[in-house]
């Protein structure tokens, strides 16, 4: 690259890094490591927001993650982690019915029992 892209390219940088040409070419050539490396670890911290988001929906009905999964896979419907994640956070019957069938499908979700809620008695007026 010559001297006019590094300098346009380290517009915004502070100090000598935006207008000193030897400075800039480092910063510059920093700055697009990080952005490619960056690339690709955005997909990884989605993916792993969405199985949290459907981890999250599956224990509120007594399965985990793992066994929910299972169980889609082999009742053969094929939603992504995208498509179940959105649907876990904006549609919790449609959510509902998939854990279902899930749970019908796969033996390890049958006998699971839902966690108990615990009351606070101090908390209720009388």
């Amino acid at each position: 690259m010559n001297k006019k892209e590094i300098l346009k390219l380290a517009k915004g940088f502070r100090g000598r890094a935006k207008n000193c040409i030897r400075i800039a070419r480092e910063r510059v050539e920093k700055a697009l490591q990080y952005s490619y490396r960056d690339r690709r670890n955005k997909k990884r911290d989605m993916r792993s927001l969405w199985i949290q988001r459907i981890n999250a929906g599956t224990r509120q009905h007594g399965v985990n993650y793992g066994n929910f999964m299972h169980g889609l896979m082999k009742e053969n419907i094929q939603l992504n982690r995208k498509v179940l994640s959105e649907i876990s956070m904006h549609e919790p019957y449609s959510f509902k019915t998939l854990v279902d069938i899930s749970r019908s499908a796969f033996p390890g979700n049958k006998n699971v029992v839902l966690p108990t809620r615990k009351v606070n008695v101090s908390s209720i007026n009388v």
